[in-house]
């Protein structure tokens, strides 16, 4: 499995998760974008890194009440205590926002500990200061209820649904303004080489834009005339 280096995560960190899902597109991967979940800080949302997964499944009453936090080996607490540094950790809250995923102690807890980020299909109780933190959260919306209500921790660091998407430990995960995108581990090299060159291409094409071009045939660039000048403008650059 490949393990992202710090000049990986410094690039990933410039590649929008449009450019990804474009590209995934292209490569056959339609559903790789986790649906209905943003950012709580809008200034602080550039996330990247490794999954590191909690699967919660419906909460049970007679195996889910209060005394379970008194269990140091509860999933739960044992993914906030356990998720590597570098790494994001996501949550299956089952779609269901109706109770919290976590609240701002367990999302400080991860911070302080050198964690990427988090993300979870449900909500977040205490969002208001999670959003203060310098660390990246991504959510459905905020939720007060404490996750024992419908949730119950189960699982850590197995394949997992979050927002519709397949998610399985150790695969990339790179979120921004727009949300969060899965990207396959054994693709990332690809990923990370092909979306830098679309990246720098289209800082090419918003300039000739600005500047009153059109798109036709610059956007995509169905005439050899563009590439040509793309790749005099990028030798350019270099200079």
């Amino acid at each position: 499995m490949y393990s992202l280096t710090n000049s990986d995560r410094k690039v990933l960190s410039t590649i929008s998760t449009a450019t990804i899902a474009t590209f995934l597109y292209k490569k056959g991967f339609k559903n790789q974008f986790i649906q209905n979940v943003l950012p709580l800080n809008r200034s602080n949302s550039i996330m990247v890194g490794e999954a590191f997964t909690l699967r919660y499944i419906p909460a049970r009453e007679d195996l889910n009440s209060i005394t379970v936090f008194e269990d140091k080996n509860h999933p739960q607490r044992v993914a906030i205590e356990t998720c590597p540094e570098g790494s994001v950790l996501v949550i299956d809250s089952r779609n269901n926002p109706r109770a919290a995923s976590a609240g701002s102690i367990l999302v400080a807890r991860l911070m302080v500990r050198n964690a990427a980020g988090i993300v979870t299909d449900g909500g977040f109780r205490d969002s208001t200061d999670i959003a203060s933190l310098n660390f990246p959260a991504f959510h459905q919306r905020p939720s007060a209820p404490t996750n024992l209500t419908l949730h119950q921790a189960i699982d850590i660091n197995v394949p997992i649904g979050c927002g519709g998407v397949a998610v399985f430990p150790g695969d990339i995960i790179v979120g921004d303004m727009d949300g969060v995108m899965v990207i396959p581990n054994k693709i990332i090299e690809e990923v990370i080489n092909e979306c830098s060159e679309m990246t720098l291409f289209e800082t090419f094409v918003m300039e000739k834009v600005k500047q009153g071009q059109t798109i036709l045939g610059l956007y995509p660039p169905t005439e050899q005339s563009t590439l040509i000048e793309y790749n005099k403008w990028k030798n350019d650059s270099k200079n």
